[in-house]
């Protein structure tokens, strides 16, 4: 594999860890600690705390803060200017380092742009979250959730199209790449 690309106006902290063949492009900054997985790409502007982690293959659009407890699995898409918070209960005045909210986002799931994470939820493998959306709790795997707040509005197959409503044997099939799923107690499972 190649090495990490860093452009020039870009900063990347001593101690952050960046993965072969990853690119973090203009005005990006990565603190120390910060750990970026191979051939992660991260836009113009983009931050990534000390304590964040970020998966090999995301795409991090421009504009975005992985603030520390924000952590991206394998394969994540970030759209432009979604926002990540840390901390329920932000005062200026008080220190809460001590009560970050981790927020975990599971390989493959997309965010839309200017999607905003609320901390202290897990958004499920493969799920969709709309441009715009506020998510507020828990999203599950293959979920698409849209709104301010967000809710459910359906399931997404892994190539990212949203899938017909269930036949009477509960299951699904994408309409795009022939793949298959079930359903069972309100959840997708993968099928083949």
């Amino acid at each position: 594999m190649t090495s990490p690309f860093v452009h020039p106006t870009a900063v990347v902290d001593p101690g952050a860890v960046l993965g072969p063949g990853c690119k973090v492009w203009h005005f990006c900054h990565v603190m120390p600690g910060a750990r970026v997985g191979a051939q992660a790409v991260l836009g113009q502007n983009v931050y990534v705390g000390g304590a964040a982690i970020v998966g090999a293959r995301c795409k991090i659009a421009n504009n975005v803060s992985l603030y520390d407890a924000v952590e991206l699995y394998d394969d994540v898409f970030v759209g432009p200017s979604v926002v990540f918070t840390n901390v329920k209960t932000p005062r200026a005045f008080v220190s809460r380092k001590h009560a970050y909210a981790p927020t975990i986002v599971e390989r493959g799931a997309s965010l839309g742009a200017n999607a905003t994470i609320v901390c202290g939820h897990r958004l499920g493998a493969y799920c969709l979250i709309g441009a715009g959306a506020v998510v507020t709790s828990d999203v599950p795997p293959h979920a698409l959730f849209t709104g301010v707040p967000a809710r459910w509005q359906g399931w997404v197959c892994r190539c990212g199209a949203r899938l017909p409503e269930a036949s009477p044997d509960e299951s699904l099939r994408c309409l795009e790449c022939e793949g298959v799923y079930q359903l069972r107690a309100g959840a997708v499972i993968t099928g083949r």
